[in-house]
């Protein structure tokens, strides 16, 4: 036993060696492994009745790229016409021609008008001389509509004082019983 382990031990740069390579591979799969996974976790697998989907080929890749980049290239634009939209015109113009002539609706009037979002992001890309008239209207309505709103509640609570008052005045007017009477 003694020959062996004089054997194994002769240069004592060897044990070294493997010491050092000991611990160098067992730092580097603390890092492969162990340090990845605190760093990114990897989430939990997918609920067994999601399906997943089929990974895109090439060229489906550029043609939503080519389509991203068009919106985007269509959104710095102030007046998006049909020939950039051309897919949210078509409903439109279904909209419009009801087989049964009636009136549109409601939501497909609101859905024509812009909204005050994008009415502040069309003004906005235009600067500040277009901006400030859009700031101002939309100031204005929700002052109107806030002007509005508190004076149907005066009303409102000024109605309920009246009926209030109204109903105390009866009580008043009319001859009060005598309570007290005791019961025999």
């Amino acid at each position: 036993m003694c020959a062996l382990y004089s054997k194994i031990f002769q240069n004592p740069s060897d044990g070294l060696i493997m010491k050092v390579r000991q611990v160098s591979r067992k730092v580097w799969d603390y890092i492969r492994f162990d340090l990845k996974e605190i760093a990114f976790p990897s989430s939990l697998p997918d609920p067994p009745h999601i399906k997943k989907r089929p990974k895109l080929t090439w060229k489906e890749r550029f043609l939503i790229l080519k389509e991203a980049s068009r919106l985007y290239a269509a959104s710095w634009v102030r007046d998006i016409g049909p020939d950039l939209r051309p897919n949210d015109f078509k409903k439109a113009e279904e909209g419009e021609d009801n087989p049964n002539g009636a009136k549109s609706t409601k939501a497909q009037v609101k859905d024509s008008e812009p909204s005050v979002l994008e009415d502040l992001a069309v003004a906005a890309r235009g600067g500040m001389e277009t901006l400030r008239p859009a700031l101002q209207r939309l100031y204005m309505t929700r002052a109107s509509a806030y002007r509005d709103a508190l004076k149907s509640f005066i009303e409102g609570y000024q109605e309920g004082v009246q009926q209030v008052m109204e109903k105390k005045e009866n009580s008043e007017t009319q001859p009060q019983y005598d309570t007290s009477k005791k019961s025999t």
